[in-house]
């Protein structure tokens, strides 16, 4: 695949909630994904074992009651950035919280070899 068929892969699956699934398909085995902030598990994770893992913990402790996310957005050969907006509710505590945030992804070999996320508090 190259950059635009990957990019596309990955908003499709995020519109269709099978961002889990594109996984495999789309990242490298030592992907690496880096959050603007520590949640309380580091920045970083390395590996797609570890993304996968990141995948999971958002999805047993956020419901997402609405979204929406744009682009791809390419940037040359090797780079391509997605927005996203959401309204989620945390499972534990009840809150819910308007997010936003923009996800760069690098590309290399024809899978995404670096993600990066960028919001605010």
């Amino acid at each position: 695949m190259d950059l635009n068929e990957i990019a596309q892969a990955l908003v499709d699956g995020v519109k269709h909630r099978k961002d889990r699934e594109n996984l495999d398909r789309l990242y490298a085995p030592d992907a690496v994904s880096v959050e603007a902030m520590d949640q309380g598990n580091g920045r970083e994770c390395k590996g797609l074992d570890s993304i996968k893992g990141k995948h999971d913990w958002w999805q047993s402790s956020f419901d997402v009651l609405e979204a929406d996310v744009g682009g791809p957005f390419p940037h040359g050969p090797d780079r391509f950035a997605v927005t996203y907006r959401m309204k989620a509710k945390n499972r534990e505590t009840g809150e819910v919280t308007d997010m936003e945030e923009v996800g760069l992804y690098h590309v290399a070999g024809g899978k995404i070899v670096r993600e990066e996320f960028f919001y605010g508090e």
